[in-house]
């Protein structure tokens, strides 16, 4: 079987908020966007990321929000990009860490509690 991965969902329950935070915060792209759908993918290359709006009426929905999602956004200078979105006023659960495997990683929240990370090289 051969495929490709099109794209990780996170599930948001603030529609208008996540896509503030996303695409003005985090300053992502939106190239796919339906509010009636509740359904956007945003530009993270190969492999997108959708946000997906969580039915309020719906618990199993309701319990996809505000989890760790393991998404690792790899960004060219972590320690840039965290300092920026700090600024921006991104909840960071730790600074950037940098790992035996030789990566940096930090983790952040979006406003749905949702936790994704990013991804670096050490300097």
């Amino acid at each position: 079987m051969e495929c490709k991965l099109f794209a990780v969902r996170v599930f948001v329950s603030d529609w208008d908020r996540a896509i503030r935070f996303y695409t003005e915060t985090l300053g992502i792209a939106a190239n796919f966007r339906s509010d009636e759908m509740g359904w956007a993918q945003l530009e993270t290359g190969e492999g997108q990321l959708a946000l997906e709006r969580a039915a309020p009426d719906d618990p199993e929905s309701r319990d996809l929000v505000g989890r760790f999602v393991g998404v690792s956004l790899e960004v060219a200078d972590i320690e840039a990009t965290h300092a920026a979105l700090v600024e921006r006023g991104v909840e960071f659960l730790s600074p950037p860490e940098a790992q035996p495997w030789g990566g940096v990683l930090a983790h952040f929240r979006d406003p749905d509690g949702n936790v994704l990370t990013l991804l670096g090289q050490a300097s």
